[in-house]
């Protein structure tokens, strides 16, 4: 697959979760990559879903960076 094609699967990947109303909770960087953690909230029984993914591609991670300062914002 070439590196724009896996973006844009990482990126669809990510916003299929963000419009489900999951948010990012963590993010772990090393060398294989970021794991992004996602929770979505509002949850009745207590226990919120999560979901982690494993980011590889450099323009997801500028992406998904993007979307977690957006966030941020939109919490103010």
């Amino acid at each position: 697959m070439s590196e724009y094609q896996d973006f844009l699967h990482e990126r669809d990947r990510i916003d299929f979760l963000l419009q489900k109303g999951y948010k990012i909770t963590n993010v772990t960087e090393n060398l294989s990559g970021a794991f992004v953690d996602f929770e979505k909230s509002g949850e009745s029984n207590g226990e919120a879903p999560r979901e982690t993914l494993h980011i590889l591609n450099a323009d997801a991670r500028k992406y998904f960076s993007a979307m977690l300062m957006k966030q941020q914002k939109e919490e103010v």
